[in-house]
């Protein structure tokens, strides 16, 4: 009998991170992990080179990046359900949307297809990602009159000058939990919504279980997930996001929807899951 692999030595960091803090999760760890001499960028070299090292098999739907393949579509149902939640319908064309951290674009190219898609700016830090979905964009010519791929941080993009110039959607999916000064992100982030506008994301609540599932499970184990993609002491509760906008003047109508995944089923909502793991959040810029 083969004997068990050996933890490595990030998740034995990140076990013994979650036994010293485990007890002090209402402390609000969002705030703490904000500093007053935070970088000029939000962009840490060392997840660059680690999406750098998966840029290949981004497309690939059994590779690496399988499991944000399977979540797509719950992207778009989430995004569905705010605009559904609003008094005033948004328009049914010439959305903007602006997909901070896109990848390889899986959201990207599809929020690109929609009808009421005006336009697609992707930005990423990580030119070889980002040359990844430029070819895979290539492939369909139709994309090239609503999707653009820009090689920079939200930091590098131009500040918009009025509402014209500002995003309908700001989506933030899988990238937050990436970024060592998540506030300081996020006051960036503000300024490219548009009232009336969405700030939509998914990420990954800090708790026993998310560490269970996400570091042990699906990267030492089971190797669903590429080693080194999570680290948990970035993880950011939900209630941490709320009160973030909350506490700020100018954000109304925060949604949250937990989503589970189910092997062989994909990801499922499951309704408090977001207590516990994987979950979306969106909030909206006041008109």
């Amino acid at each position: 009998m083969a004997s068990p692999t050996p933890l490595r030595s990030t998740s034995l960091r990140n076990l013994n991170l979650l036994l010293r803090t485990a007890p002090r999760f209402v402390h609000n760890q969002f705030r703490a992990q904000s500093t007053s001499t935070a970088p000029p960028s939000s962009v840490n070299p060392t997840e660059v080179s680690h999406f750098n090292a998966l840029a290949s098999t981004w497309w690939d739907p059994q590779g690496s990046s399988r499991l944000l393949h399977l979540m797509n579509p719950l992207r778009h149902d989430f995004i569905r359900s705010c605009h559904a939640a609003q008094a005033k319908p948004p328009p049914t064309s010439g959305l903007r949307y602006l997909d901070i951290g896109c990848g390889g674009g899986i959201f990207a190219e599809s929020a690109a297809r929609l009808g009421s898609t005006g336009s697609v700016t992707a930005i990423d830090p990580s030119p070889e990602v980002l040359a990844v979905a430029k070819a895979h964009a290539r492939r369909d010519p139709g994309l090239s009159r609503k999707l653009t791929y820009l090689n920079t941080s939200i930091e590098g993009l131009p500040k918009p000058k009025g509402s014209e110039e500002q995003y309908d959607v700001l989506s933030l999916f899988e990238v937050i939990e990436h970024i060592t000064h998540p506030a300081e992100f996020l006051d960036v982030c503000q300024d490219f919504v548009k009232p009336g506008g969405w700030i939509v994301m998914s990420t990954i609540a800090r708790t026993w279980m998310s560490w269970f599932t996400t570091n042990l499970v699906a990267e030492d184990i089971l190797g669903i997930v590429p080693k080194g993609t999570h680290d948990w002491g970035k993880y950011v509760n939900e209630p941490e996001l709320r009160n973030y906008f909350l506490e700020k003047s100018g954000w109304n109508s925060p949604r949250v929807m937990g989503v589970v995944y189910v092997p062989g089923l994909g990801w499922k909502e499951v309704s408090g899951s977001e207590k516990v793991g994987n979950y979306f959040f969106a909030i909206r810029k006041d008109d």
